[in-house]
């Protein structure tokens, strides 16, 4: 009998257990997709000036630059002077024309 008992209790747990988790509220889509357009929109509005960034925003703001990329850009800057053009670039090690294609838009001199 108290096999019985405890039996029934189990498959009372697992039961309701069953039920809470197919019961429980599953997040609207339509609430995550404005947030990703905004996080889209802020992105593509953000503008680098090639010639006053640091090694963390250019990190940060440019597709496929880590800290090592950065960091040669802002060494070449150092020796040879600032950038005339943005396909200047190029003269980078370890900066190619899809990367820089990449970021072009969000690329400025001043």
């Amino acid at each position: 009998m108290q096999n019985t008992f405890i039996s029934s209790l189990i498959f009372a747990f697992l039961t309701s257990l069953s039920v809470a988790t197919t019961a429980a509220p599953v997040a609207k889509p339509g609430v995550a997709a404005p947030t990703l357009a905004q996080a889209a929109k802020t992105e593509q509005s953000t503008k680098v000036n090639l010639n006053a960034a640091d090694a963390e925003t250019l990190r940060r703001d440019l597709f496929g630059i880590g800290a090592s990329k950065a960091n040669a850009i802002i060494s070449y800057r150092e020796s040879n002077g600032p950038f005339t053009v943005v396909d200047e670039l190029l003269e980078v090690k370890g900066i190619g024309k899809a990367l820089l294609e990449k970021n072009r838009d969000r690329l400025f001199i001043n």
